[in-house]
């Protein structure tokens, strides 16, 4: 039997885009294994599917900014190589496909290491610092956004786009309803701030909660340990810290979305053909990848973009009446995209390069 090693987390826009391979995988035959952090969502993730043995290893943050734990990170990840090492010494994959995070540069170097090829999928429109310093020995690059192959080496790079999971879109809006307790009297507003959640974007929602009440149900996805005990009873507004089981019922019943601008998410609303606000990360809290996202989709019609530091309390509200308003038209731009999920391009190219190793 085939053997491939999926790695990547730090973030759920790390893991996800693994999740959407992992069913065909499976299905064509591949023995599918994880590496990943001891304590980091994709553990969660990964684990709650059952069919994937976890393999945690040590692993330090590639951070921008001055920190005493850059004294202290080196040195695991370092002890994170050795672990990667010894484990694809042991389950002896065919191949090796990274999503990225910091996690994933310690089994990349392990994989080199035992001379095992690799292949790296960057969702963003520029790569991520661990994706940078991983290409050099990766056999392939799959890319979200095409404008991404004129960044990378012409023989490495393969535009796939993102992959997507195929139960998000076979959701049930009934389910979704029934589990937040809507009716379908008012449209659903959708709030979430990535993974990890968004302050920002969740002070500003609380702030004009009262009047954004009188016009949508809200379901705010909060991030760990962001939920609102005070809000708990209020009628019309769900919060959960994270969604995985019945994402996808969740979806369906939404008709906009006010969501920051990670790639992974906001591909998955354009395959749902859902209106987008998107308010990316700033520059002074990223690299910027996330502006580029949302000025990619704005241009294309999908989406509109708020700034961050354009983010009011009446600025946010009117922003979002707008996009209800106008939601026709921007279901037909979406319509009209024709994106196609990249799961089997994914899958040939892990089968070509595993062919020729």
């Amino acid at each position: 039997m085939r053997t491939i090693v999926l790695t990547g987390g730090g973030s759920a826009g790390h893991v996800i885009p693994n999740i959407a391979l992992i069913p065909q995988l499976l299905k064509e035959g591949w023995s599918v294994e994880y590496i990943g952090s001891a304590s980091g969502i994709e553990r969660e993730i990964i684990e709650s599917l059952g069919h994937v043995q976890y393999h945690p290893i040590s692993t330090g943050k590639l951070r921008r900014y001055l920190d005493m734990k850059n004294l202290k990170d080196p040195f695991r990840v370092l002890r994170g190589v050795a672990q990667s090492y010894r484990l694809l010494r042991r389950i002896r994959p065919d191949i090796v496909f990274s999503k990225g995070g910091f996690v994933s540069v310690p089994v990349i170097l392990g994989s080199r290491l035992n001379r095992i090829p690799v292949i790296i999928h960057e969702s963003d429109m520029t790569p991520g610092l661990a994706n940078r310093i991983s290409i050099p020995f990766a056999s392939k690059v799959c890319v979200t956004f095409p404008e991404t192959l004129e960044r990378l080496p012409k023989h490495k790079a393969e535009y796939t786009g993102s992959p997507i999971r195929a139960d998000i879109t076979q959701g049930h809006a009934t389910k979704g309803r029934e589990r937040c307790g809507f009716h379908n009297l008012l449209p659903i507003l959708l709030v979430m701030g990535g993974s990890l959640g968004s302050q920002a974007i969740n002070r500003r929602i609380k702030e004009g909660l009262e009047a954004l009440l009188v016009q949508f149900q809200i379901i705010h996805i909060c991030g760990k340990g962001n939920m609102d005990e005070r809000y708990k009873d209020t009628i019309g507004y769900k919060q959960f810290e994270y969604i995985n089981e019945g994402l996808a019922d969740i979806l369906a019943m939404v008709d906009i979305v006010v969501s920051r601008a990670g790639a992974n998410s906001i591909f998955e609303f354009l395959a749902l053909k859902k209106p987008m606000l998107l308010i990316p990360l700033t520059l002074q809290a990223s690299r910027g990848d996330q502006i580029l996202n949302a000025q990619s989709f704005e241009k294309m019609g999908y989406c509109r973009v708020l700034y961050e530091e354009d983010v009011s309390q009446s600025s946010l509200y009117q922003v979002i009446i707008d996009l209800y308003k106008d939601r026709a038209a921007y279901i037909e731009r979406m319509e009209q995209s024709g994106t196609t999920h990249s799961v089997n391009h994914i899958i040939q190219l892990i089968e070509q390069v595993a062919s020729a190793k």
